[in-house]
């Protein structure tokens, strides 16, 4: 329940629901400039702020050394309680009508609330895709992905072994990384067994090969993914998802020892519900303050979200970057809102977007550059390394 206020009524609280990139990053936003006029809730079904940008690294979550808080760091750590109150639950129902969320064996009231719960894979009612492959857009899931690998390697590692049959479908970002990153890993090594490198496929489906990049760069990608050992397939479209075996939509098949399904995202269940104005994958329509229409008070931020920038009408992606700089706008906008003054209108502009191909390489493009190769991979490197520096630190 919220502190009263000094004349003894309930302090007016914001509840936040997500504790990734943006619910992190809005609940700091809303405490710095609403002071102690509002009361925050973090809400999250973990307790820990992951680092879904890094998940593809599944070679390195693998290894038994290698410490879970370079993915997963403890709420505790960087969210004091002067900012906000950290909920650990997970969100089962929103009710905008009674202003209330439900949590598995209670209800959390809001005066405002920010939506943060990113998104979850898309299966595209494929059959069978959901249990026969694996997915990394989750810590659960990308760490279910590398201990597969890493037991499979060791019942049929040993001399002669024939290499792991993996497939990827879904040639974006993260299909092309996480390809890249299995087929070039010392799964030998950090099984502890003579073993082969996995025979990796990546299939694009019928979008292509990270589209939305250059030319130039799609050339660099497909020479480094090459080089990694990764056959690519393109418009090959999954239909039905065996044990097993994968049954494209020629009629032709792909058997496999582990599947991974990178094919795209969609809003979450408990978002797709809701009784408002859905995009595409369910996510939610926003105003160009990121709230929701007719629903003064309610706002949403990051993968959640379908909003394109005004002028442009290009919709703003699904990355950490774009909800990062998402989410100081609808902090503010909350108390905006709160405090009667005029809200801020978000338009995104995007600083670059960098993809990793393994063996220390990638590609991409940043600050006006078109990278590739090590200093590309340097590049993802520091920033990556900058922002969970400054999530430890607060």
């Amino acid at each position: 329940m919220a502190d009263p206020t000094p004349d003894g009524r309930p302090r007016p609280n914001v509840v936040i629901l997500g504790a990734g990139y943006a619910g992190l990053a809005a609940a700091k936003a809303v405490r710095r400039h609403a002071g102690s006029a509002l009361d925050v809730t973090l809400v999250d079904r973990t307790p820990d702020h992951v680092l879904r940008t890094e998940l593809y690294e599944v070679d390195e979550i693998a290894k038994p050394l290698r410490p879970r808080r370079t993915w997963a760091v403890p709420i505790a750590e960087v969210l004091s309680e002067r900012e906000a109150a950290f909920v650990h639950g997970t969100v089962t129902g929103i009710d905008l009508s009674s202003r209330t969320v439900r949590l598995e064996g209670s209800t959390l009231p809001f005066d405002y609330l920010i939506v943060c719960l990113g998104s979850v894979p898309s299966y595209f009612g494929i059959p069978g895709a959901r249990e026969n492959a694996e997915e990394v857009y989750s810590l659960s899931g990308a760490e279910r992905l590398a201990a597969r690998i890493v037991a499979l390697t060791k019942t049929r590692g040993g001399p002669g072994a024939a290499p792991l049959r993996v497939v990827v479908a879904g040639g974006g970002s993260t299909g092309t990384e996480v390809s890249a990153e299995i087929a070039t890993a010392k799964w030998g090594e950090i099984a502890g067994v003579a073993a082969p490198a996995p025979a990796v496929t990546l299939l694009t489906g019928p979008t292509p090969l990270l589209d939305g990049f250059s030319p130039a760069l799609i050339r660099h990608a497909r020479a480094l993914l090459e080089e990694a050992h990764v056959e690519v397939r393109e418009n090959t479209p999954v239909v039905r998802a065996e044990p097993g075996t994968l049954t494209l939509k020629d009629g032709s098949s792909v058997p496999f020892d582990v599947a991974v399904w990178c094919a795209g995202v969609e809003a979450p269940p408990v978002v797709a519900q809701l009784p408002v104005e859905h995009g595409k994958g369910k996510r939610l329509k926003v105003t160009p303050y990121l709230e929701l229409p007719d629903r003064p008070g309610v706002f949403a931020v990051g993968d959640v979200i379908d909003y394109a920038n005004p002028g442009t009408g290009v919709l703003v992606p699904g990355t950490a970057q774009a909800a990062l700089a998402g989410a100081p706008v609808a902090g503010y906008n909350v108390v905006a809102r709160h405090e009667g003054r005029r809200m801020k209108r978000f338009s995104y502009h995007e600083k670059g977007v960098i993809v990793s191909l393994g063996l220390g390489k990638a590609v991409g493009r940043a600050v006006g550059l078109t990278l590739w190769g090590r200093p590309a991979y340097v590049l993802k490197s520091l920033v990556e390394a900058e922002y969970s520096l400054a999530v430890e630190r607060g």
